[in-house]
């Protein structure tokens, strides 16, 4: 008899025994961290700095700098949106824009006092609805409307405004979101208003969807800055947003900067995921805080 045979033979069936726990503690380690990743997909909020080139923009409007927030969905950054204000105050804005979906549930509406407020406190700030908004009813867009006003925002329904900068003026327009009121001033409607009231003037306007470019193209705006297409919810690298909100592959103006004839659009991939009637995600595609730069061109 050998020497391991009166030991009881090779240790070897002990390591076997052990490798199953190994293997199940690296899954659970992997686990662990690609769902840390996808959270930080889903909510590690980035701010993105982009450079507008624009034809016809006036030579005082140049250097013009916009915070872009869209499709919060009543998602909070921080106590009372504090990690979000910093973000916009570290920027130092001219101008902040809000282009809708700011929240989809009435209980939301408890989160936007304290971010109009902040908003209002760092710059001139502007919102128009979303879709989402206007699915709570007409009732609960009523009550944020009057929120807004009341904590310093400009709200734009269908209507629009004179800025002014280095003695040069350009016009800010917004419109309701196609939910809201079937009889509401169509963007045409308002152009055309815009036009012969101030003719000439390069028109900035804030409308929500995305999609909707080409209408805002026809009628004569200059630069367009919408929401609503959440980047495509998957990015791909080379090819861009995956999925639009129609549920079609390969959208088109899903993030950045676009061009239709002699008007230009800037699509924010948003700040939020939808929390109705379906829990949202992203991939590769990470909550936007957009600043904008407006460059005269030409």
């Amino acid at each position: 008899m050998t020497a391991t045979d009166r030991e009881g033979g090779p240790h070897r069936p002990r390591n076997r025994r052990r490798r199953p726990l190994r293997w199940l503690a690296a899954l659970a380690v992997l686990a662990a961290g690609g769902w840390a990743w996808f959270q930080w997909q889903c909510w590690g909020l980035q701010t993105t700095r982009t450079q507008a080139a624009l034809p016809g923009l006036p030579a005082g409007f140049d250097g013009y700098k916009i915070v872009h927030l869209s499709d919060l969905h009543g998602h909070q950054y921080g106590e009372d949106s504090g990690e979000l204000l910093d973000r916009v105050r570290e920027e130092g804005p001219d101008l902040i824009v809000i282009t809708g979906d700011l929240i989809d549930q009435e209980s939301q509406l408890a989160m936007v006092p304290a971010l109009a407020r902040g908003l209002a406190a760092v710059a001139p700030a502007y919102y128009v609805t979303g879709n989402h908004e206007w699915a709570l009813g007409t009732g609960a867009v009523r009550e944020l409307k009057n929120v807004l006003s009341q904590c310093g925002v400009t709200v734009l329904s269908n209507q629009y405004q004179i800025l002014e900068r280095d003695g040069a003026q350009i016009v800010l327009a917004g419109v309701d979101d196609p939910n809201g009121y079937a009889d509401q001033t169509s963007p045409e409607e308002l152009a055309a208003a815009i036009q012969a009231d101030q003719p000439g003037l390069f028109t900035l306007l804030l409308a929500h969807r995305n999609d909707h470019f080409g209408q805002y193209a026809n009628a004569g705006y200059d630069f367009v800055m919408s929401g609503h297409g959440h980047g495509g919810i998957v990015r791909l690298p080379l090819v861009g947003g995956l999925i639009g909100t129609d549920r079609r592959f390969f959208p088109p103006w899903t993030a950045g900067v676009y061009a239709v004839g002699d008007s230009t659009l800037f699509v924010s991939r948003g700040l939020g995921n939808n929390t109705v009637p379906y829990k949202g995600f992203r991939i590769f595609d990470r909550p936007e805080l957009a600043v904008v730069t407006l460059r005269a061109k030409g």
